[in-house]
């Protein structure tokens, strides 16, 4: 069973750390927090949340604890700056998202008594999150207008595949998905026997918009895998470099057929085990 939690102390602390942040944003406190503004702190809110999400892969608690704290202090750093222009505050923040979790859960909070009720799958939530948020957006001309083009472009195609899908936009079958691929791969090939550079960049974008499509159907996100395949990339080429420099050689040198030969021999002992 969960510890429980002392929700007035938790309140306690928030309100601390808004304090302190006003401080911090007051003429006499820090001149570097003095200078920000919300678009000076994109860059390092995009960075604190990538390492949220490293912590959470590395399974590891105790960073993840304090990557949260960091990305917190930028949220209410946002917030701060915009209630000194008078824009909204953090207040304005927190009430917004707690009506907008109840008005888009109604199968939890819209029932006299929610433990009673029936229990819909994750797959009726989320198409009814996507009804209730679209009912909302009536300013929205179209379905995909509230895709956030800030993204990472793997995220950014998933979660727009994601959104067509719940509106029953999607391949059937495994299979078409995979001869999607196939076809976008034959049409970027030809692109670059045309040598024409804009139809192998479009063609180069389709296929990587294909393969986004694929992870998601296998159930596996493209973000995560690619960044999988990159460290497995940097790992087996350090080990290159290093035995390479146990032969007395070194990057930069060596020869490619040099380097290939290592590449292979490393490439070997992975799938024996060795």
């Amino acid at each position: 069973m969960p510890a429980a939690i002392d929700y007035q102390q938790s309140t306690n602390s928030f309100a601390k750390l808004c304090d302190i942040v006003a401080r911090l944003r007051a003429p006499e406190g820090c001149p570097w927090d003095r200078e920000q503004t919300n678009a000076s702190l994109v860059p390092q809110l995009l960075e604190e949340a990538y390492e949220v999400a490293g912590a959470v892969y590395a399974d590891d608690d105790v960073n993840l604890r304090e990557e949260l704290g960091d990305l917190l202090l930028l949220i209410v750093m946002h917030a701060q700056i915009a209630a000194e222009e008078n824009r909204f505050d953090i207040d304005e923040i927190t009430r917004e998202i707690n009506e907008k979790l109840v008005r888009r859960h109604p199968h939890v909070f819209a029932v006299e008594d929610a433990a009673s009720a029936a229990r819909p799958d994750a797959k009726f939530v989320l198409k009814q999150w996507e009804a209730i948020k679209h009912a909302e957006k009536k300013d929205a001309s179209h379905y995909l207008a509230s895709l956030p083009k800030a993204l990472p472009a793997l995220m950014r195609a998933e979660k727009a595949q994601k959104k067509a899908a719940r509106v029953n936009f999607d391949w059937r079958e495994l299979n078409d998905v995979i001869a999607k691929v196939d076809e976008e791969l034959e049409e970027a090939k030809a692109a670059v026997a045309s040598a024409d550079n804009r139809m192998i960049a479009d063609e180069i974008g389709d296929v990587l918009f294909a393969v986004v499509n694929l992870a998601r159907k296998c159930q596996l996100e493209a973000e995560s895998l690619l960044q999988a395949a990159t460290d497995k990339f940097v790992a087996r080429f350090n080990e290159m470099e290093d035995r390479l420099r146990l032969r007395g050689g070194k990057l930069g040198d060596a020869s490619l057929e040099e380097l290939d030969a290592i590449w292979e021999e490393i490439k070997k002992e992975r799938r024996s085990g060795s």
